[in-house]
């Protein structure tokens, strides 16, 4: 009875200092926000992208111009050309800023942005920047950069107090800013499923894995949606000034610049810039993505995405996780789902089994035990292949071969095809944490070669060479590599170590799937 006792204690004193703890903040934050702004108005041609994209947009009234982009050295390409070609603003936002190669010459190519008077705004998720304070603290430091935090822990300054603070604001710092844009002078954004990082880039170590991503970039009236978008979560409550947690410390913007100087000047990375081609500064590959031949246009394409709000757990009706399972039940022969994390839930197994019983081929890709970065989200997803599999949805788990000296990529593209007919590529990875914690955005559009290019790219995803097939025979599941002759079956996860299968099997039996 004692010890029943001071377990209530505990809980009741943990109960009360949490209360505290959210209370506390929220006086902070409220008296921390930063004054509000909007995005810059475009100009016929006052900026090298204005005069690039303007007369294309003017030649399609009313409609937006997009192109698909899978390869993840283009897709950091027609970043880094943006920036330089960008004369007014850059607003962007991102879940992972990583501080490695790519993400140190990025933003050095930002300080050469606001160098030259581009008002550079970056919003970044709070989860991934801690402990990367110096670098965004020194780029707040210059005059024309804005850095903000989205639902940040307020105690940053060791790693005990930012512990406990996280510990005790666990109910609100599990929602997070997933959503990724990169919008370039109002002309020109990017959406998809790529953050910033070594691994988005092709630009991983020997020995370490890249990913295999999927964006969308766009131009015309959806940049415009965007940027309203952007301006909702920038001037949200959860959004504050990262200068409001520092009030006290030097930006050391002057040592940041000789640290990023340093790693652009590293062997490193000059060789794997000349890779990519893209070092030039006459922004060849920024026009070829802007060309007529390599956009396609279209009036229906829509941007959709969470409200800020989602944050607080407010708002349930305007979620995109609506949006999507309309859109997905709207097929009647084909169904191509991908996302690196798949934890249907429920409702969401309800819904794909509904579709197979009509008629409709569903099929979904997501990553292999042995090729995830995460093992406990793979551990819920286990338990949903049975269901699935039973009602005639084909499971792909992906899981290519070595890539010279590192494993093959992880899968992190996220998206779907309807019917080859209509195409989702965005954040929203098809879990319960997107659904209901996150806050995501995408892109729904219906352009033929667009769609097209991408149930291309997903079925890739799918092949044999890249995936293994699963299926069951009664209870037992197995794994098909391969095809006729040379294709090989196995009865448990390929290529994962029983370690790695034995924590997977333990945590789809817990009762944590909602978070994730």
């Amino acid at each position: 009875m004692t010890v029943l006792m001071w377990l209530l204690a505990v809980a009741a004193a943990f109960a009360v200092a949490s209360v505290l703890a959210l209370y506390s903040y929220g006086r902070f934050a409220r008296q921390a926000r930063g004054a509000q702004s909007q995005s810059l108005p475009v100009a016929p041609e006052a900026t090298a992208l204005d005069r690039l994209i303007a007369p294309l947009e003017a030649a399609h009234p009313g409609e937006s111009g997009l192109a698909c982009v899978f390869d993840n050295r283009d897709a950091f390409a027609q970043r880094l050309q943006s920036v330089r070609l960008a004369g007014r603003s850059l607003d962007l936002l991102y879940y992972i800023w990583r501080d490695d190669m790519t993400g140190r010459f990025l933003a050095r190519e930002l300080l050469a942005a606001a160098d030259r008077g581009v008002r550079v705004r970056l919003l970044l998720d709070d989860v991934n920047a801690q402990g990367l304070d110096p670098s965004f603290r020194a780029l707040n430091g210059h005059d024309g950069i804005e850095v903000r935090l989205f639902n940040p822990v307020r105690n940053r300054r060791t790693a005990l107090r930012r512990g406990l603070d996280m510990l005790l604001g666990l109910v609100r710092l599990n929602r997070r800013m997933h959503a990724k844009l990169w919008l370039a002078d109002g002309r020109l954004g990017i959406t998809g499923g790529r953050n910033i990082g070594n691994e988005y880039f092709d630009a991983s170590r020997a020995g370490q894995r890249n990913n295999r991503d999927a964006d969308l970039l766009f131009v015309g009236p959806l940049v415009a949606e965007a940027a309203a978008l952007f301006d909702r979560y920038w001037n949200s409550p959860q959004a504050l000034p990262i200068a409001a947690f520092w009030r006290d410390y030097e930006s050391g913007l002057e040592r940041f610049r000789r640290r990023v100087e340093a790693s652009v000047a590293r062997r490193e990375t000059r060789d794997w810039l000349a890779r990519i081609s893209a070092t030039s500064d006459d922004a060849a590959t920024a026009r070829a993505a802007c060309a007529p031949e390599s956009l396609s246009w279209t009036g229906s394409a829509r941007l959709i995405a969470d409200p800020p709000e989602k944050a607080a757990g407010r708002g349930h009706v305007d979620w995109m996780a609506a949006e999507l399972i309309s859109v997905m039940a709207s097929a009647r022969n084909s169904l191509l789902l991908v996302t690196p994390y798949f934890v249907p839930g429920q409702e969401g197994v309800a819904q794909l089994v509904a579709a197979a019983a009509r008629g409709v081929k569903v099929s979904v890709v997501t990553n292999a035990l042995a090729t995830t970065n995460h093992v406990i989200v793979h551990g819920a997803y286990r338990r949903y292949r049975r269901p699935l599999l039973a009602a005639g949805v084909r499971l792909y788990e992906y899981a290519p071969t070595m890539e010279g000296p590192r494993p093959g990529p992880m899968l992190h593209s996220k998206g779907f095809v309807a019917d080859d007919q209509v195409a989702f590529i965005g954040s929203f990875n098809f879990d319960l944490r997107s659904a209901f914690l996150n806050i995501e955005a995408g892109v729904v559009f219906d352009a033929p070669d667009l769609v097209a290019q991408t149930a291309q790219e997903f079925r890739r995803l799918a092949a044999p060479e890249n995936a293994h097939a699963l299926d069951i025979d009664g209870k037992r599941l197995h794994w098909t590599r391969g095809c006729g002759e040379l294709s090989t079956r196995v009865f448990h996860e390929p290529k994962a170590p029983a370690l790695r299968r034995g924590a997977s099997w333990v945590i789809g039996h817990l009762p944590i799937h909602s978070h994730l």
